[in-house]
C-alpha cells in the first residue's frame, strides 16, 4: 500500500466554491510528487487536507499507518522577526519540549545543511529572500519529518536562488528519505524535482495526468530534460 491514498476527495468552501472534486491519487514512501496546475485549481487546498488542517467534504484520505510526522513549508518564510535564525529553526523543537541542548544542536545542524551556519545569529531583516526561505526549510528539517509538504516555497525568488534551492531540496530529501509533496506553478521546477508530476484541472481540481519521470540525475539544458519538460507542459495545456 502507498504511504497515502486520496480517493474521490471533494472540498467546498463556505461560500459555495467547489475547490476539489473527485481528487484521487497515491503517494509512495520516499517519493517526490509535485502538484502542478493553474491558479485556483485547489493545489494548496489539497495540501491542507493532507496536513490535517482541513477535512474533506466527500471522499477519503487513507494512510498506510497513522499520518507520519510532517513538516510544512509555506510560500512565505513566516519567520519571527525578533528572533535570530537559530531561534527560528529551534521553534518546533521548543514546542515539542525537547531539551535545550539537543534542540540547539539539531537547529544548528539543519542551518549548516542549508548553507547558513555562519548566519545562525542573524535576524530575518539581515537575510535575503532566498536565505529566509533556507531558514524556513531548515526549521522544517530540524523536526525530522517523514513527510514534507511545500506550498510554492520558491515562487517569489529570483531564478539563481530558486535553482540553488531546488538542488539542495532534492539532495536533502534523498539523504533523509523524506516523502515530499510539492505545489508549484513552474513546469521546469516540477520536471526537475519530481519522481511524478500530478497535473490538475482548473477548479474544481482533480488529476488529469499522472506523469512518471525518468529516474537519475537531471541536467536542465539536456535534450532528455527538454523532452520530459515538454511532456509535462503538454499535459498542463491539454484541454480537459
Amino acid at each position: 500500500m502507498s504511504l497515502l491514498a486520496l480517493d474521490r476527495v471533494a472540498k467546498r468552501f463556505d461560500n459555495g466554491t467547489e475547490a476539489l472534486k473527485d481528487l484521487s491519487f497515491t503517494v509512495g514512501q520516499g517519493e517526490f510528487v509535485s502538484l502542478l496546475g493553474p491558479s485556483g485549481c485547489g493545489k494548496s487546498t489539497a495540501l491542507r487536507l493532507i496536513a490535517g488542517l482541513a477535512s474533506p467534504d466527500d471522499g477519503t484520505l487513507q494512510w498506510k499507518d497513522a499520518r507520519p510526522d510532517l513538516g510544512f513549508v509555506f510560500q512565505e518564510p513566516t519567520l519571527m522577526p525578533w528572533a535570530d535564525a537559530l531561534t527560528n529553526v529551534r521553534l518546533p523543537l521548543d514546542l515539542q519540549k525537547i531539551a535545550h541542548g539537543e534542540a540547539e544542536a539539531r537547529a544548528g545542524n539543519a542551518l549548516a545543511r542549508m548553507g547558513l551556519a555562519s548566519f545562525a545569529r542573524a535576524l530575518p531583516r539581515e537575510l535575503s529572500g532566498g536565505m529566509k526561505m533556507r531558514v524556513s526549510i531548515a526549521r522544517a528539517l530540524a523536526a525530522r519529518p517523514r513527510l514534507l509538504l511545500m506550498d510554492e516555497p520558491f515562487a517569489a525568488l529570483d531564478e539563481p536562488s530558486r535553482q540553488g534551492l531546488n538542488d539542495d531540496l532534492k539532495r536533502l530529501a534523498r539523504e533523509d528519505s523524506i516523502t515530499v509533496i510539492f505545489v508549484t506553478h513552474s513546469v521546469t521546477e516540477a520536471t526537475y524535482l519530481s519522481d511524478r508530476v500530478l497535473v490538475m484541472t482548473p477548479r474544481p481540481g482533480r488529476i488529469k495526468a499522472d506523469i512518471a519521470l525518468p529516474p537519475g540525475p537531471r541536467e536542465r539544458l539536456s535534450p532528455a530534460f527538454a523532452q520530459s519538460q515538454k511532456r509535462v507542459a503538454d499535459a498542463l495545456l491539454e484541454p480537459t
